[in-house]
């Protein structure tokens, strides 16, 4: 059997393009061929490689041995030696015997990528997984910053398979009884990180980050180190006072304070506004589901004060065009998150939040009207179970609402009723 047929120069002259053959296969001999798959407008070879033709058990069977371009003709040709005798001698299937080693190299290498994971690594994989899904910059941030504080300096550069009890408790530990909250948030995340990289392949066994029936025991519960803290509410019979002095403060901020307070809204849900979301003919305003904690639409009536206010920022929208109702400092940029919380502050009320008003609201509606319980939590944009009223609601429940909505505006524009001012948690937020 002649081997050997081809010749460097020859084929440098194939990959140069400058052989005016036209087929594909270019003969060695014993079964090596130099195969051009590929040509372009300049009869040069764009894809050019080595294979061995061998039969086995009557079949013919076809091995790549390398790039032409990579693959020098003295090494293709000891390559194919070594398969050649392989298959003479001892039958073997050297193209499965191939593709089983390349698997298994495939394998290790996944295996050794796994075992070099850290957790930083992972945990940026999954914050950007779940980018799309959140409503705001806000949760990344607060994921980000909560990891790279107290995780990322314990655990961020040890290989996520290797993360036991121990390293988790060293990261929450020394903050869970001056940074409760902080502490608790931590721990959820780095168990959503662990929990990530084990259905990723990274790690096995149980989360050590759990708290149920595990880290529960190791821990005091934080309702025991830290006790629920509600949004400080102003007693309701108060409000009027204050949207009265609430008025007579300029500013885009304060106007989207009231319009929040009207509207028994979440501050995020009120700086998100966009003029497409309002029915003005119909008075109003839903709010699509992606932007609402529980993730469904909500509507909400406006009522005649409401209405008012819409026409106010209105004026500010002929001179700056924006999509967003309450627009911030920059153009086309809505209010900013702290916009309305640094105005309390600057009227004094350092102790009130933007979302204790709709506990103030809440307690307003128990105390003072006969408005049913559902229909509060309905206009709350709490969720209800009773799936009858939930579909109540299109409707004559919608209606009840409007009429609540006016008459929390009414009771906004009274001075303020009998009460020292004081402020009280009511929950509920």
């Amino acid at each position: 059997m002649r081997t050997g047929k081809l010749t460097v120069k020859q084929v440098q002259s194939i990959l140069a393009g400058r052989d005016p053959k036209t087929k594909r296969y270019y003969g060695d001999g014993g079964g090596l061929w130099l195969v051009v798959t590929k040509r372009d407008e300049t009869a040069r070879p764009i894809a050019a490689s080595y294979v061995y033709r061998f039969m086995l058990f009557g079949k013919s069977r076809e091995m790549g041995l390398g790039s032409a371009w990579d693959m020098g003709l003295a090494d293709v040709r000891e390559a194919a030696r070594l398969s050649r005798v392989r298959v003479r001698t001892a039958g073997a299937d050297v193209l499965t015997e191939k593709r089983e080693s390349v698997r298994a190299r495939r394998e290790a290498a996944a295996v050794e990528a796994a075992r070099r994971m850290t957790f930083r690594q992972c945990a940026e994989s999954l914050i950007r997984s779940k980018e799309a899904g959140w409503r705001n910059d806000k949760h990344r941030w607060q994921w980000s910053n909560s990891l790279e504080r107290f995780a990322y300096p314990v655990i961020g550069d040890l290989p996520v398979r290797d993360i036991d009890t121990a390293a988790v408790i060293k990261a929450v530990e020394p903050i869970w009884l001056s940074k409760t909250e902080t502490a608790s948030r931590t721990r959820g995340r780095i168990e959503s990180v662990l929990d990530w990289a084990r259905a990723r392949g990274f790690r096995e066994g149980d989360n050590p980050a759990r708290w149920k029936g595990h880290l529960e025991h190791l821990l005091p519960a934080k309702s025991k180190v830290a006790p629920v803290e509600h949004h400080a509410a102003l007693d309701y019979r108060q409000v009027g006072a204050f949207v009265a002095e609430l008025r007579q403060q300029d500013g885009t901020a304060a106007r989207a304070l009231e319009f929040a307070i009207l509207c028994w809204s979440r501050s995020g849900e009120v700086i998100g506004a966009r003029w497409d979301e309002f029915n003005l003919t119909e008075k109003i305003w839903t709010i699509p589901g992606e932007r609402m904690k529980a993730g469904k639409s909500h509507r909400v009536p406006l009522c005649a004060r409401a209405m008012q206010i819409l026409e106010e920022v209105q004026l500010i929208r002929d001179r700056r065009p924006s999509e967003f109702v309450f627009q911030g400092a920059k153009d086309g940029q809505p209010l900013s998150n702290m916009s309305m919380l640094m105005l309390l502050r600057r009227m004094g009320h350092v102790e009130l939040t933007t979302h204790g008003f709709r506990a103030t609201a809440s307690s307003w509606c128990a105390a003072q009207t006969g408005f049913s319980a559902e229909l509060r939590e309905m206009a709350l944009a709490h969720a209800v179970s009773d799936k009858v009223i939930e579909a109540y609601q299109r409707d004559n429940m919608f209606q009840k609402r409007r009429r609540l909505a006016e008459a929390w505006c009414k009771f906004c524009d009274s001075p303020a009723q009998n009460g020292n001012g004081k402020v009280v948690a009511l929950g509920g937020a």
